[in-house]
């Protein structure tokens, strides 16, 4: 079942809210601004709904606030050192809204535009998002036409998939940016959450989270989460915190592997993530103080959520032998990641 309204207006026009549910009372709510996920309601052990990502209560708020919580982000997820890149003999600056480089698409990113959206209703419903970015949006080339559809599936799932076109070459790096806390939104510090992550390999980064270029492996390291652990295990060793890319290890013959497990022990809920992306960025939460509060007035407090955003390695046209971002005019980009949720106490 869909349900919609709106809840305001911007530049661009109405902010539409859509509520998709399923039978069983799991829903994730989405707006048309920045293609926000704004609660995702899924069951515990005790049978009880519990909103499990962070958000805001109004559209006003995710205006204001910084920290692209929940929203779609593109052009390019993650950083580009130096806020330029070359492409054909060509420098493209881009805006520095991170110190010296760019995040997550720049001043204006996706997570600030609106997006066109069709429903489609039934036993596992689905938001159809659309928006062409035009050529030279926040200084990357090419009219790229975009479309993200997210889907509510009966086996506790909601899986997010994006087919992108270009008419010029373009880099392209897409992700969401939920921030999960199983226990709760309002349950606090996500330390004792227990992370397995199907990844061999890591990108260490400078202390501006760049990457300096290495691929290195976790094994011996803070990084290592082949074998589960909970999250904050290990976190005191890595300066700042988890702020990371993790490279999958390689898996052939399988479209969508197990990449990810994420457990809380209180209240037994676990998320299994399954993507075709080669990477995902583990945030910890470590920036986590914006003065705008979270839903319900629950005050922002660092490490209080944690972030699985799959997608390619950041910076990547600045690396060789890094994933290759590079959209051709012409070609389709797609790309899916499912999360799904079960409850159990241990």
């Amino acid at each position: 079942m869909i349900a919609s309204w709106v809840a305001g207006r911007t530049s661009e026009g109405p902010v539409v809210v859509y509520r998709m549910s399923l039978a069983c009372g799991m829903s994730a709510t989405v707006m048309n601004l920045g293609g926000t996920v704004m609660k995702l309601e899924v069951p515990g052990a005790d049978g009880l709904l519990t909103d499990v990502i962070c958000g805001y209560d109004g559209y006003e708020s995710y205006l204001r606030a910084s920290g692209y919580q929940g929203a779609l982000i593109g052009r390019y997820a993650n950083r580009i050192g130096g806020a330029s890149f070359e492409l054909e003999g060509k420098t493209y600056p881009l805006a520095p809204n991170d110190g010296k480089n760019t995040l997550h698409g720049g001043a204006v990113g996706f997570d600030r535009h609106l997006f066109e959206v069709e429903a489609e209703d039934g036993e596992e419903p689905a938001l159809h998002l659309h928006r062409v970015s035009p050529h030279m949006e926040e200084g990357f080339p090419g009219n790229l036409d975009l479309r993200v559809t997210y889907r509510l599936g009966k086996d506790l799932s909601l899986s997010i998939s994006y087919q992108a076109k270009t008419d010029r070459d373009t880099y392209l790096n897409l992700t969401n940016h939920m921030y999960f806390n199983l226990g709760g939104y309002a349950s606090g510090s996500v330390l004792e959450h227990r992370l397995c992550l199907d990844a061999d390999r890591y990108l260490p980064v400078d202390g501006e989270l760049i990457p300096t270029g290495q691929i290195a492996p976790v094994g011996g390291t803070p990084f290592d989460f082949r074998v589960e652990k909970a999250l904050g295990l290990d976190i005191g060793q890595v300066p700042g915190g988890y702020d990371h890319c993790f490279v999958f290890t390689e898996r052939a013959g399988e479209r969508m592997p197990l990449r990810a497990e994420l457990k809380e022990p209180g209240s037994g809920r676990r998320m299994l993530m399954y993507t075709d992306q080669p990477c995902v960025q583990v945030y910890s939460g470590n920036m986590m103080r914006d003065p705008v509060p979270f839903k319900g007035g629950t005050p922002q407090t660092p490490r209080h959520a944690i972030c699985l955003e799959t997608q390619h390695m950041p910076d990547s046209m600045h690396h060789p032998g890094f994933t290759d971002c590079l959209l051709r005019a012409g070609q389709t980009f797609t790309t899916e990641t499912k999360y799904q949720f079960s409850a159990r106490k241990d």
